[in-house]
């Protein structure tokens, strides 16, 4: 529903920044302008063949689109970039869809979205760039956010971990780091059976889109480049928990950030601040590598397996996350150490954090944030020998100096990846699972 208020002015220009009334879980209104989103309705046809069904979500840079393909009858994703996008993210999808023969066996690629069309539209804003994929069922946040219980049963967990350790593994061996590992850019693939659908059916079943109309606060009349109705996404996930070890199917996606440390020196974190590799903020003249996305995965892999985040992010500044990191891998490289000004908020010369802190090591957080919560919600916990096993890739994943994490082969070879993870990943897809272990020395 539309939320109302007042015009809002920021810095000292005196700009507003909201110019229509907002409207919550949609883009940002504002941003239909020369160089940003393009004007969708429902019912649009892209390329004579795509037709606008529903929408799927939207980001900084674009917004994505349930279309029926006209041509082969089936559904497609459709992703619109803004007016100022590039063309970074479809370069590096053609790259990883590019399969050299070494890695044509390799388990990640078939995790990686397959690029089936691109063109461009043109618009009141600008030129935008268009590609269509399949479409997705939800993302694993988004699984996570629709459900009370915020837990994957355990065999779910472990597949989905196994899967995103393959397609990052995958895209590092390609040369490419992916630079926003989050579970919102992991997305759950959708039942074989969804073509089936007619538009018809598929409102039915999920629903007709639900809009609101676009109304600038000052009362004008709308500009050709703002589109007369706002269209909230659909919803086609369920909550994490119903999800079982079949039904996780993985697709890695949203690869704007991502680059080639071999041809592009990238020395900022674009990832969200609680997983954010430290050598961002210590080292920040260094160039980032496959080692930050090594340091973002094992963030990851911890949200995927509990509920809260290993480093806690509610409310925290930069300072409350390192001094959440130090709490539990331990002191700080010397240099960056004394490169911290704000270590004395939480630590005494010796590095002793303060007496009224509330300080919580490895097994606390395993506790807390993830065994507690499966045994209240009633979902399976994991035994110690898994927990020993989990805390120790995790703990060699996070090494404070990025040279020191293992790479995304070693993860795949640690004792948890092979006696829990990558056994329930093989339950619905063995034989391909087989050869990438082959390929990594499995």
């Amino acid at each position: 529903m539309a939320s109302r208020g007042s015009i809002t002015f920021g810095g000292d220009s005196g700009s507003p920044i909201f110019e229509y009334t907002p409207v919550e879980g949609v883009e940002r209104l504002e941003k239909y302008q020369p160089g940003g989103y393009h004007p969708i309705s429902i019912g649009d046809v892209f390329q004579e063949r795509y037709r606008v069904v529903h929408k799927l979500g939207y980001g900084t840079y674009s917004t994505t689109w349930l279309c029926r393909d006209e041509k082969s009858d089936m559904y497609v994703a459709v992703k619109v970039g803004t007016g100022d996008s590039n063309h970074q993210e479809a370069a590096v999808l053609d790259l990883l869809n590019n399969t050299p023969p070494s890695l044509s066996k390799h388990a990640g690629r078939r995790m990686i979205p397959l690029i089936q069309d691109r063109f461009v539209l043109h618009g009141p804003n600008g030129t935008h760039p268009c590609y269509v994929t399949t479409p997705a069922r939800c993302s694993v946040s988004g699984s996570k956010d629709g459900s009370y219980k915020r837990l994957f049963q355990a065999d779910a967990a472990r597949s989905l971990v196994a899967q995103l350790v393959l397609a990052v593994e995958y895209t590092h061996a390609r040369g490419v780091v992916h630079g926003d590992l989050h579970l919102g850019n992991a997305l759950l693939r959708l039942p074989a059976d969804f073509d089936r659908f007619s538009i018809k059916e598929l409102y039915h079943r999920y629903g007709m889109p639900t809009t609101e109309p676009v109304v600038r606060l000052d009362n004008r009349p709308l500009q050709p480049n703002v589109p007369s109705t706002a269209i909230l996404p659909m919803w086609l996930g369920k909550s994490c928990e119903e999800f079982s070890a079949s039904e996780v199917q993985l697709l890695l996606t949203d690869f704007g950030e991502a680059y080639s440390p071999s041809t592009e020196n990238r020395c900022e974190s674009r990832t969200p601040l609680a997983f954010a590799p430290p050598e961002a903020r210590f080292e920040p003249e260094r160039s980032l590598s496959f080692s930050s996305d090594i340091w973002t995965l094992a963030c990851a892999i911890w949200i995927i397996l509990g509920q809260p985040p290993l480093f806690e992010d509610i409310l925290a500044t930069q300072d409350d996350i390192t001094a959440e990191q130090v709490d539990v891998l331990g002191k700080l490289p010397l240099e960056w150490w004394e490169k911290w000004n704000g270590r004395h908020e939480y630590f005494n010369e010796e590095g002793e954090p303060y007496q009224d802190r509330d300080v919580r090591s490895w097994d606390d957080r395993f506790e807390e944030y993830i065994q507690r919560p499966r045994r209240k919600a009633g979902i399976p916990e994991f035994d110690l020998e898994e927990k020993i096993a989990v805390i120790d890739m995790l703990r060699s994943m996070l090494s404070f100096k990025p040279e020191a994490r293992l790479t995304a082969q070693d993860v795949l070879q640690c004792s948890w990846m092979v006696n829990w993870a990558l056994p329930e990943k093989c339950e619905f897809n063995g034989e391909m699972l087989c050869r990438s272990l082959i390929r990594v020395g499995g």
